[in-house]
C-alpha cells in the first residue's frame, strides 16, 4: 500500500483526510500517490531564481499523471555571493540543513515520491541525501545554467569576477575594466556556467540514473529545461508504480560512474565530498581512495572552465552528458547495467547516441586524443594529511612545489596578506582551521586562489587548506586536509618558514621536518575554544565527521 494511501484510509473519522481536503484533495484523489516537491526557489541568488517556474511545470504534469503533487520549500545559499565572508561558513552546512529539511517534510506527510529541484551547489547532494536516508522513489531536477556573459571577444563566468580583483589589485587592470566584468559576468538566471560545482553535481546525478538523460547541461532559460522539469514529474510517477528507489541506483557501480564522469568533464574537487556523504548516507562500500582508482583509468575528455575553454552551455550543444557517457561506455569505463529511474538500463538509455563527438566541435575530445591522459581530481597523502587531501591538477604547469610555509588561520588574513604583495613566487601557503570542525563550515578558498591567479602567481604559488575550494579554483591547490586544524591535524604543527612539498606525480603532501620535531611540537599544541558554540554552526561542529568521510552529520555504521 502507498505510504500516503495508509494515512487517508486509516480512519474513517479521519482528521487526516479533512486537512487534506482543505488542500484540494477530492474523493478520487486518496488512492493516488503523493508526491513532494521539493522547491529550492529563491531570489537569493540566480542559481534558484528561476526555480518556481519549473516547480510549477513539474506540479502541472504530475496531477496529469495522476498523482497528488505537493509543494513545499527548502532553502538556499549562494555560495557566490557569501564567498570570502563568514557567511560562507554556513554554505556546507545548508547541504545538511536541505537534506534534514526534505526528510522531515517529506517522512512527516508520508509522501510516495519525490520530486526535488534545485540550482546552487548544495541544493543537489543535500536533495540527494534525503533521498538516500528516505528511500523513497525520487527524481532530481537541476534548475539549470547560466549562459555565459560577455565582454568583448571573452565568455565571463562568475569566476572572472573573483579573478579580475586580484587583476586589479596587482595592477593588470583598472578600476573601469574591473566594473565592466562584474556588471557583464553573470547575464541572468542558471548556477555558474563552467564545470564548477553545481554542473558537476547534476552531471553526476545524470549518471547515477538519478536524473533524465541530458538535463544536467541545459541552459536554465531555455524552454527545454521547464519541458524536462515536466517530463520529470511524469517519470516520477511511474517509478513509484514499478516502485524504483534511490537505493536500488546508488550502487558502488552507479557512483564509480558518476566519478569517470566527474574525471571526463573535468569537475569540481567538491564531488570528492559529496559523493563520499552519499555513499555513506547509502551505505554503499566507498572511499576516498577509489577516486585516485578511478582517476588513473579516466582522462579528461573535455576543455570546460575554469581550467578550459569552453562553457556547460557549449557542452550541452556538443552533446551533453550523455555523449560523455557513450565515449567511456564504448571504451569500457562506465558500467552499462546499472539501472535508471526511467527503469531502463545506462547502456539502454545511451544506445542511440553517436559513437564519436560531433565533427567541428572542441568541447568534447575523442579518448584517442584527450586533454588529460589520467583524471585531474589527485589523492595526495603523506604527514600533512594522513587521511588524504584532495588536488585539481588539470592545467597545473608546475606539479611540484617545495617551499617555504606561509602561515594563516583564517581565509581573511591569507587573503589579506596576498592582496598587499607579501605572498611571492615559491610559497606555500596553508590555510587552516577552516575544516568542517574548526571553521566550522569548511569555506571555499575561491577569492584567496583567485587572487593568486589574478596576480599572476597560479604557476609557482602552492595553497593548501583543511578548507574546500570553489569548483572555480584551480591552480596548484589542495584542500580537504585531513585530519583538520581543529582536532589536532599536523596542519596544526606548520609554523612560518617551514619547508613544504606538495607534488602532484608523486600524490604527495608532505611538512619536510623531523619527525621527533613534530611530536614536540603535537605535545605542546593546545585545541583552539570553538568559534561558535551555539546555533547552526556550533551544532555542526559537535556532529560533523571528517571531510575524508563526506563530512556528514549523520554516521551510519557500514
Amino acid at each position: 500500500m502507498l505510504r500516503s494511501a495508509a494515512i487517508t484510509q486509516g480512519l474513517q473519522r479521519s482528521p487526516n483526510r479533512a486537512m487534506l481536503r482543505a488542500v484540494g484533495f477530492g474523493d478520487g484523489d486518496f488512492n493516488k500517490p503523493i508526491i513532494g516537491i521539493a522547491n529550492g526557489y529563491s531570489t537569493i541568488t540566480p542559481c534558484n531564481i528561476g526555480l518556481n517556474d519549473l516547480a510549477r511545470r513539474a506540479e502541472q504534469a504530475a496531477h496529469v499523471a495522476g498523482a497528488m503533487p505537493q509543494m513545499f520549500g527548502t532553502i538556499t545559499v549562494s555560495d557566490g555571493i557569501s564567498m570570502g565572508t563568514e557567511g560562507m561558513k554556513y554554505s556546507l552546512v545548508s547541504r545538511e540543513v536541505i537534506a534534514d529539511s526534505i526528510e522531515t517534510a517529506c517522512n512527516a506527510q508520508s509522501m510516495d515520491g519525490l520530486l526535488a529541484i534545485g540550482g546552487c551547489d548544495k541544493n543537489m547532494p543535500g536533495a540527494m541525501l534525503a533521498m538516500a536516508r528516505m528511500n523513497i522513489p525520487a527524481i532530481f531536477v537541476y534548475g539549470g545554467t547560466i549562459k555565459p556573459g560577455r565582454l568583448g571577444p571573452c565568455d565571463l563566468t562568475v569566476v572572472s569576477a573573483f579573478e579580475a580583483v586580484g587583476q586589479f589589485s596587482g595592477g593588470r587592470i583598472d578600476q573601469e575594466e574591473l566594473l565592466a566584468i562584474e556588471k557583464n559576468a553573470c547575464p541572468g538566471a542558471g548556477s555558474c556556467g563552467g564545470m564548477f560545482t553545481a554542473n558537476t553535481m547534476s552531471s553526476a546525478f545524470e549518471a547515477m540514473g538519478l536524473s533524465l538523460p541530458g538535463s544536467s547541461t541545459m541552459a536554465a532559460e531555455d524552454p527545454e529545461k521547464a519541458d524536462s522539469a515536466a517530463r520529470s514529474a511524469e517519470v516520477l510517477v511511474e517509478a513509484i508504480a514499478a516502485n524504483i528507489r534511490p537505493r536500488d541506483l546508488i550502487t558502488r557501480e552507479a557512483i564509480e560512474n558518476a566519478v569517470s564522469v566527474i574525471m571526463a568533464v573535468g569537475g569540481s574537487t567538491n564531488s570528492v565530498l559529496h559523493l563520499l556523504a552519499i555513499a555513506r548516507t547509502a551505505e554503499v562500500p566507498f572511499s576516498i581512495d577509489d577516486f585516485e582508482t578511478i582517476r588513473q583509468r579516466v582522462p579528461v575528455i573535455c576543455d570546460l572552465k575554469p581550467s578550459g575553454r569552453f562553457v556547460t552551455v557549449d557542452l550541452h550543444r556538443a552533446g551533453g552528458i550523455p555523449q560523455v557517457m557513450k565515449l567511456l561506455l564504448d571504451a569500457g569505463l562506465l558500467h552499462g547495467d546499472c539501472g535508471t529511474i526511467e527503469g531502463r538500463t545506462l547502456k539502454e538509455v545511451l544506445a542511440d547516441v553517436p559513437s564519436e563527438p560531433p565533427a567541428g566541435q572542441e568541447v568534447i575530445r575523442p579518448l584517442s586524443n584527450p586533454l588529460y591522459a589520467k583524471g585531474h581530481l589527485a589523492i595526495l597523502k603523506g604527514n600533512l594529511a594522513e587521511e588524504g587531501a584532495v588536488a585539481k591538477i588539470s592545467g597545473v604547469k608546475t606539479p611540484v612545489i617545495t617551499g617555504p610555509a606561509r602561515v594563516f588561520d583564517s581565509e581573511e588574513t591569507a587573503l589579506a596578506a596576498i592582496l598587499a604583495g607579501s605572498v611571492g613566487a615559491g610559497d606555500v601557503v596553508v590555510v587552516r582551521y577552516e575544516g568542517p570542525v574548526g571553521g566550522p563550515g569548511m569555506r571555499e578558498m575561491l577569492s584567496p586562489t583567485a587572487a593568486i591567479v589574478g596576480q599572476g602567481l597560479g604557476e609557482s604559488v602552492a595553497l593548501i587548506t583543511d578548507g574546500r575550494f570553489s569548483g572555480g579554483s584551480y591552480g596548484m591547490v589542495v584542500g580537504h586536509v585531513a585530519p583538520e586544524a581543529a582536532v589536532g591535524g599536523t596542519i596544526a604543527l606548520v609554523e612560518e618558514g617551514d619547508s613544504i612539498t606538495v607534488d602532484a606525480r608523486q600524490l604527495l603532501i608532505q611538512l619536510n621536518v623531523e619527525e621527533a620535531e613534530l611530536q614536540r611540537r603535537r605535545a605542546a599544541w593546545v585545541a583552539p575554544l570553538p568559534r561558535y558554540r551555539t546555533g547552526v554552526l556550533g551544532k555542526y561542529a559537535r556532529l560533523v565527521s571528517s571531510s575524508s568521510l563526506g563530512a556528514v552529520t549523520d554516521q551510519p555504521d557500514l
